[in-house]
């Protein structure tokens, strides 16, 4: 692989390049991915990044000789990466390697009890008979109901725009048929018995930023996605998927500038012409794609712009998901027992959820997701150490936590809880640390009310009633990435990219 460091700009595009010009606003999965789909459809492609490395939430945090991927740490529907790859004239598998992984992931209960998942039916079969044989039939009932959501939901539906409020009729027929207007919880409760087990088949929207309460049913989809596709993790960590595609736009004549912050999206006669930068800067273009939060994007660089659907009054309105507490640490020790990913749940779960995401209080307990990527590739990590990052849902900015305050106590909490379960011994091997909070994915990301993945994915924040990918307010500009349609999660974000298809003019139009 011609490699880029993360850190590295692509070299400009010749100025004599006469290709139709477009500008991604951020270097997320989803505007990495939209600048691909753009340069194979003809476009000389500008890509701006206010942080110092391309990625996003999915950027890099190397420190004390340990790599840390920032954010994305499950890797499925590798097949929505390959197609970006072919798009660019190279192979996928030349450039990354993908690891399974098995069990997808453990699950731990307040009870002892533990629970792997994996894509092997009769595995799962008879996980299910050792954590609730009475719920065997009510199992297998509802993968194959996951089964219908997903090759309609995913399948047909998450590429496709919901441009008009007919897309949205055109599936409402679907909605009904698969119990779309159930929750999540609500759904899987129907069919199953065991508390335990609820929790294990519902978890999946809090991957998505969505509360498994009041999530649509349509994201049990992701359960069956899972399964088709595996969990998979690449050599050199995510961050290695960034910097191919990165080397892909390259390829392609693009261009990346990192440290460039867009302070407005410029517009003209209605439609956007190109962008300004904070240092004042104008750079023009003949389309405009905004990887930036959505709520961002309409009250902030748009500020100055009469806006019929996401005015301020509907952006304040709006839901927003939960807020991430994310703690990476390197050790001296290493944990040889523990699996790639781990899902260790407290003692409460639904009275939980209701304080992160209704009543935005930092509750005293809490439910963990920990990553050990060290246990598929321990180059990340010196050798004879482990490499970690525990992730606990919290509140949003609209809970008016002061973590200046509480950060390190919360920390150190979660260190404790860690040391007396799966990591024994933590405390005292602890080599290197870092801390982000919602605070920090607020002022690194301008996230509205520093939520993890911008709007809640509830039904009425999903399809044709979220942000579309071609803006509702202005000509020329689209949307990508976790805000829009069809929502977070790396699947998610690259397929908004691949709407993009449906909705972009093909450069020829703009061309001179």
């Amino acid at each position: 692989m011609n490699a880029l460091h993360p850190s590295t700009p692509i070299p400009p595009a010749k100025i004599s390049d006469p290709r139709p010009h477009a500008i991604v606003i951020g270097a997320g999965f989803g505007g990495l991915a939209a600048a691909i789909r753009l340069g194979a459809r003809g476009y000389r492609v500008t890509v701006l990044e206010r942080g110092e490395q391309p990625g996003g939430r999915a950027r890099v945090i190397r420190q004390d000789g340990f790599t840390f991927d920032a954010g994305p740490t499950i890797i499925t529907a590798p097949f929505l990466l390959e197609d970006l790859w072919r798009l660019a004239g190279r192979k996928f598998a030349d450039d990354i390697t993908l690891h399974s992984i098995s069990p997808f992931y453990r699950i731990h209960f307040p009870d002892g009890a533990v629970f792997d998942c994996a894509s092997d039916p009769e595995f799962m079969r008879e996980q299910v008979r050792k954590l609730a044989p009475g719920d065997v039939a009510g199992y297998e009932n509802f993968v194959a109901l996951s089964e219908q959501i997903y090759k309609i939901g995913f399948e047909q539906l998450a590429h496709k725009p919901f441009g008009s409020f007919t897309d949205m009729l055109r599936i409402l027929p679907h909605l009904v048929k698969l119990s779309g207007y159930r929750s999540v919880a609500g759904l899987v409760n129907s069919h199953i018995r065991d508390k335990r087990l609820r929790i294990a088949l519902s978890f999946h929207p809090l991957l998505v930023g969505g509360n498994p309460l009041n999530t649509s049913a349509i994201y049990c989809l992701i359960l069956y996605l899972e399964r088709k596709s595996g969990v998979h993790f690449p050599v050199g960590g995510t961050g290695a998927l960034v910097t191919g595609m990165v080397d892909l736009i390259r390829g392609q004549g693009g261009m990346l500038r990192t440290g460039a912050t867009v302070s407005k999206i410029l517009v003209e006669n209605g439609a956007a012409t190109g962008v300004e930068l904070a240092t004042g800067e104008a750079m023009h273009a003949h389309i405009v794609v905004s990887n930036a939060c959505t709520g961002h994007t309409y009250k902030n660089l748009l500020a100055d712009q009469k806006r019929r659907r996401w005015t301020d009054k509907k952006i304040a309105r709006a839901k927003f998901s939960m807020g991430l507490f994310v703690w990476y640490f390197g050790t001296s020790s290493q944990w040889a027992d523990v699996p790639h990913h781990s899902i260790l749940l407290g003692p409460r779960h639904d009275e939980l959820l209701r304080d992160i995401f209704d009543r935005k209080i930092l509750a005293g307990d809490f439910s963990l997701y920990l990553h050990r990527p060290t246990a598929t590739d321990p180059a990340l990590a010196p050798d004879g150490c482990d490499g970690f990052y525990v992730l606990s849902p919290v509140p949003n900015l609209l809970g008016n936590i002061n973590w200046s305050e509480k950060a390190e106590f919360y920390r150190a909490a979660i260190e404790r809880s860690l040391n007396d379960t799966v990591l024994p011994g933590l405390t005292g091997s602890i080599v290197t640390s870092k801390i982000v909070t919602p605070e920090d994915f607020g002022s690194d990301f301008l996230s509205l009310h520093g939520a993890g993945f911008g709007m809640d994915p509830r039904l009425l924040q999903s399809a044709w009633f979220r942000p579309h990918n071609r803006s509702e307010e202005v000509k020329n500009l689209f949307l990508v990435g976790a805000g829009t349609h069809p929502g977070a999660g790396v699947p998610g974000v690259l397929s908004s990219a691949r709407v993009l298809d449906e909705v972009v003019p093909h450069a020829q139009a703009f061309a001179r």
